[in-house]
């Protein structure tokens, strides 16, 4: 964040809008390859308007995708080097249990990722974690290398890093319009920016600034109801900080699947949610009465009364978070189309975080015009239809 008596510069070689866990790790890469870089937030740090705070996310080896679960040991392995720049601890193991029927295939697929070959049924499960209780005939999965992102703090710390190899942090600043180009024009609420090049990072608000360059993305804002619920008897339920996180894969009882996290955040509270929200204006998403109807806390409850039985079975605390969707989940990572010196980083669909370290070292790479490290074909903006339509 720039000191008030700080000179404005108002030329950099690389500008990222966005200063979420994806652009920061965006504008962390830049930096350190010597990039003179320029990091935009709208809002005042820190805040809670889009999909990169609170306190904690998953983060897994288990993938359904294998394109995913390939990116995760160096993920790992740039979030202990994180951990190691800040002399900040920013992962907790605790491990993870994948839950669902036996021979699903993202679960299958998920045991492949791992590499392991023990499934454990409803008997092994609970004695291995006595407050999680699976259904007769289905069957769990282990992660011994899942574990807790520190969600804010590693937020900061990256943003740290940032800032310590030259970067610029300014945040309140809202960016007006992009001008395309050889240099890239952005023109916000306190000044104008020139580069050669830009890197969009936006979530929820990433639509609206890409179709000022002429591209209409599938992205879809949801509004997630983020819940922890509280353990019937203090310590009862066999789910406090060190007991495991947990997905659900292909259960009848979790469309969407929904996902759980050991009590940390909030003392004697486990946080459950629902893979799954309304959808939603960013600019108005705060502004939902609390009387509308919450269909996810119904699925949440149910779900708690079968397989969490130690909890009780209303949230005792409810926060939201926005997701951005895609129509196929998988992140959006590409140049644009027509303007090879602006890329974009997009729809991470509510599991992104734990990928960020690996997603801005794609996107630095994209914008300097490298080979990316990974195969990006399940990130090409062109494998939707019709996203020029807008420019034509």
């Amino acid at each position: 964040m720039a000191a008030p008596s700080q000179p404005q510069k108002s030329t950099y070689d690389a500008i990222v809008i966005g200063a979420g866990i994806q652009g920061s790790f965006t504008a962390y890469h830049l930096a350190q390859r010597h990039q003179d870089t320029l990091l935009l937030e709208q809002f005042l740090l820190p805040h809670s308007r889009g999909s990169s705070h609170g306190q904690s996310r998953i983060i897994r080896s288990a993938y359904p995708q294998e394109y995913y679960s390939r990116m995760m040991p160096e993920c790992f392995r740039l979030w202990q080097q994180l951990e190691a720049e800040t002399g900040t601890t920013l992962y907790r193991q605790t491990g993870l249990v994948v839950l669902g029927p036996p021979g699903e295939p993202e679960l299958e697929a998920c045991r492949r990722s791992l590499g392991v070959d023990e499934v454990l049924d409803a008997a092994a499960l609970s004695r291995r974690f006595p407050g999680l209780r699976l259904q007769a005939g289905q069957v769990a999965v282990l992660d011994s290398t899942a574990g807790v992102l520190f969600a804010d703090r590693a937020l900061r710390a990256v943003q740290e890093v940032f800032r310590r190899h030259g970067g610029t942090l300014r945040d309140g600043e809202k960016v007006l319009s992009i001008q395309p180009g050889a240099t890239v024009t952005v023109t916000t609420t306190a000044g104008v920016y020139k580069a050669p090049r830009l890197i969009i990072t936006a979530g929820a608000w990433t639509g609206a600034f890409v179709e000022q360059l002429g591209l209409r993305l599938p992205l879809q804002p949801l509004r997630i109801d983020v819940c922890y619920w509280r353990e019937k008897q203090p310590g009862s339920a066999g789910l406090g900080s060190v007991s495991p996180c947990f997905l659900t894969l292909g259960l009848s009882q979790a469309p969407h699947g929904i996902y759980g996290l050991p009590s940390i955040e909030y003392p004697g509270l486990m946080k459950v949610c629902h893979h799954h929200g309304s959808p939603t204006d960013p600019e108005k998403r705060d502004q939902a009465p609390s009387s509308a109807p919450r269909p996810d806390i119904a699925v949440l409850s149910s779900f708690i009364s079968s397989y969490l039985p130690g909890l009780e079975s209303q949230p005792a605390v409810m926060e939201t978070c926005l997701y951005t969707n895609t129509p196929d989940e998988d992140f959006i990572l590409d140049r644009h189309p027509k303007f090879s010196n602006i890329v974009i980083g997009a729809g991470f669909s509510g599991h992104g975080f734990k990928l960020a370290p690996v997603v801005g070292k794609l996107l630095c790479e994209l914008s300097l015009g490298e080979e990316p490290s990974y195969n990006m074909a399940h990130f090409a903006i062109t494998r939707f239809p019709g996203v020029l339509g807008a420019a034509q």
